[in-house]
């Protein structure tokens, strides 16, 4: 991601966290920094169709570690399939890692967003009361499931935004390339892959991080490299 427009994220990430700011002002800011990310990603991919050089197809590793590792798992999914990345699970000793794979600047965007949204995710979670007589991990697993859900939504619909927004005829057939190029690369290294079963969640979180998830800001502050653990979120 250029410099500009790392740094206008940020700047926007910032006034969004402002404790000072109102509902509304918050709001705001967080919608302009998810169009920044997303408009981001259509420029992207529409200067490697003419100069592929510029945006190669590649892989990385991020690790995900305890507590709610298979959960927090599930917010960087959430966050990969929308910006066109594909991943592929993998436990490592108590927690998990993810093998993802995409472009370049995909990847940048899925990782920076991803940090971001830890954080956020832990905030909420620590202002979130447990309701009596609920099980404290089997409320915040749904919490963060519905957290995940939503954040997934938006950015799907600022995707599709900014594809409408770019106004090129040929934008949907140059993501459609990407996509099958990545699900390509995905399927050399991962021959016999096969979907996991849907996983089962008791608890009542899911409504109240569905709400946080509406809240959070898309931004995103930093990135978390291949190798280094990804945490925030407590027991």
């Amino acid at each position: 991601m250029s410099e500009a427009m790392l740094s206008k994220v940020r700047k926007l990430l910032a006034q969004a966290e402002d404790p000072a700011c109102t509902p509304a002002e918050s709001a705001a800011f967080m919608a302009k920094a998810t169009e920044l990310i997303a408009r981001y990603g259509v420029d992207r991919a529409l200067l490697a169709a003419r100069e592929p050089a510029t945006d190669p197809v590649g892989d990385r590793v991020v690790e995900v570690v305890a507590p709610y590792a298979r959960d927090k798992v599930g917010l960087l999914a959430a966050v990969a399939e929308p910006l066109r990345c594909r991943c592929v699970r993998r436990r490592q000793g108590s927690g998990f890692d993810l093998h993802l794979f995409g472009f370049a600047s995909d990847l940048e965007r899925v990782e920076l967003l991803f940090t971001s949204l830890l954080v956020q995710a832990a905030h909420g979670l620590a202002g979130t009361a447990v309701p009596a007589g609920e099980h404290p991990a089997a409320f915040r697993r749904t919490w963060l499931a519905g957290f995940a859900h939503v954040v997934a939504e938006r950015l799907r619909t600022a995707e599709a935004g900014a594809v409408a927004e770019s106004g090129a005829p040929s934008v949907a057939l140059v993501l459609a390339d990407r996509s099958d190029r990545v699900q390509r690369r995905l399927a050399e290294v991962y021959p016999r892959l096969r979907t996991a079963p849907r996983r089962r969640l008791a608890g009542s979180g899911f409504g109240p991080g569905a709400a946080a998830g509406r809240r959070a800001d898309l931004g995103g502050t930093g990135v978390t490299g291949a190798g280094t653990p990804a945490r925030g979120i407590g027991g």
